[in-house]
């Protein structure tokens, strides 16, 4: 039987111990700072969770009179406030949301505002002199470090397990939320009841908030950056609302989708599809169709990384964007403004059938405390609707049916599109009756007439994108023959 000499053996002990004591600090420092929340709601309230395989992970008995659900959350300052996940106080019945500290006391708390876009809430209790969290640095969290995570899962308060973070970045979650974050990936467990508690590092700093996870027992946890927090609740308790930069674009990756990919084969950039109407970039030189390469120099090829970089600009900011438009590099320069207050929350491009809709206003809370939505982030150009077989005539160009726009609405020219034949060109391309085309092949386009010469002494055989207005909206098609 072999066996450490005694030396090796002293110095494995000497590690044990000194990892144990580790340990131990850390709760000894986090614990006083946590508190387990009780939220009472209506009876018969049907709970909205992830899709299929994530889930929040709160706990909760249900008593007759009201429905009781538990989480956690941290204190973060000595004043009382309290952060915690707004999926644990979403929909809580006023004067109901109860707040256990370490010491024993168990208070009243009032919400000071929420944020579903990251899914974050700020509660506020009375009292003084309260132990606040060290709040750390979520940007300089390495994969592979400790992790720890101090919580109440299943009505077991203070419950302190450790793991490690197993990734950074997580933003490509299928959360079903319009959640704009990019989460730390843990496997120290986590369970129904964990939601809104922190997640720590060695020194029992806050590195995150814990929010979901994948299935059960699984080893798979996500906690929010501590850094994301601290601004959010930053904002919440001293305006009661986040502002956060926005463009007002459509937007994709040339990689996330199958025409952009086809038609830009050797570019890798984040495709504007559309440009909203009295939108931020709407009056400025950017473009639908431009593919934008660098937003301040740092390059970007998802729609979420130029989503991540437009939300850490500050509202009212210039910002340089690279971009590609017809073949030529170019800088544009375009001042981000203040996301609306109630923006249509939609995905990627995923599937031309989908569309999502905006969350319904949370029961019980003011609109006043209610927070932009994601920004950058929006629904794909429908479908064109199917029409009744037009018989081919002498307008009738690759399906379009087309007339001079001259004189709608003030316009100086265009193309109108009067009506689109059935499983045309022109309707798999997504032309829709209405739709103004501007531009095809990269030359202004002042009328039907114009539009057809331009299209006879084209390359299509990749494509021609052609610039479309719609409803007031920029945006462009790639018609294929």
């Amino acid at each position: 039987m072999n066996t450490l000499p005694a030396q090796d053996s002293a110095v494995s002990d000497s590690l044990a111990k000194s990892l144990n004591g580790a340990f131990s600090s850390v709760y000894e420092k986090v614990a006083p700072s946590v508190v387990i929340i009780e939220v009472g709601k209506a009876p018969g309230r049907q709970l909205s969770g992830l899709p299929e395989g994530l889930q929040f992970f709160w706990q909760g008995p249900a008593p007759k009179s009201l429905e009781s659900e538990q989480g956690s959350g941290i204190i973060i300052s000595s004043q009382g406030h309290i952060l915690t996940n707004f999926h644990v106080v979403d929909e809580a019945v006023a004067g109901q949301i109860k707040v256990s500290l370490k010491d024993g006391r168990k208070l009243d708390a009032e919400i000071v505002g929420i944020d579903p876009s990251t899914d974050l809430a700020v509660l506020k209790i009375d009292g003084q002199g309260l132990p606040a969290a060290d709040l750390g640095d979520s940007d300089t969290v390495k994969v592979g470090q400790f992790a720890f995570a101090l919580g109440a899962p299943f009505d077991l308060p203070y419950t302190f397990t450790v793991g490690i973070v197993s990734a950074k970045g997580r933003g490509d979650l299928e959360t079903g939320s319009g959640s704009i974050a990019e989460y730390i990936q843990t496997d120290a467990s986590i369970n129904p009841g964990n939601s809104g508690g922190p997640l720590c590092d060695i020194d029992g700093k806050v590195i995150g908030i814990n929010t979901m996870i994948a299935g059960m027992n699984r080893g798979l946890g996500f906690a929010l950056p501590i850094n994301t927090a601290k601004d959010v609740a930053s904002q919440l308790i001293s305006t009661g609302k986040v502002a956060r930069s926005w463009l007002g674009i459509v937007i994709t990756g040339v990689d996330e989708d199958d025409r952009a990919k086809a038609y830009f084969p050797n570019l890798s950039g984040v495709l504007v599809d559309e440009i909203g109407p009295n939108t931020p970039a709407y009056g400025s030189d950017l473009r639908a169709g431009d593919v934008i390469t660098k937003v301040d120099g740092v390059p970007v090829a998802k729609a979420r990384e130029l989503r991540r970089e437009i939300l850490n600009k500050k509202v009212g900011q210039e910002v340089k964007l690279d971009l590609v438009r017809g073949g030529q590099e170019m800088v544009v320069a375009v001042k981000t403004g203040e996301q609306p207050s109630r923006m249509i929350q939609a995905s990627n491009r995923i599937s031309p059938q989908i569309t999502v809709l905006p969350d319904p206003v949370p029961p019980g809370i003011p609109p006043s405390v209610l927070n932009p939505q994601p920004d950058e982030q929006t629904p794909v150009r429908p479908p064109a609707p199917r029409k009744k077989e037009i018989k081919p005539q002498p307008e009738n160009l690759h399906g379009m049916v087309l007339s001079d726009a001259g004189g709608r609405m003030g316009r100086s020219g265009g193309a109108l599109v009067k009506d689109v034949v059935e499983d045309s060109s022109a309707a798999t391309a997504g032309l829709l009756s209405g739709d103004i085309i501007t531009e095809a092949a990269g030359k202004p386009v002042h009328g039907a007439g114009e539009l057809s010469s331009i299209l006879s002494q084209a390359d299509m055989s990749r494509g021609v994108m052609m610039m479309v207005e719609r409803r007031n909206q920029q945006t462009f098609v790639i018609l294929k023959p």
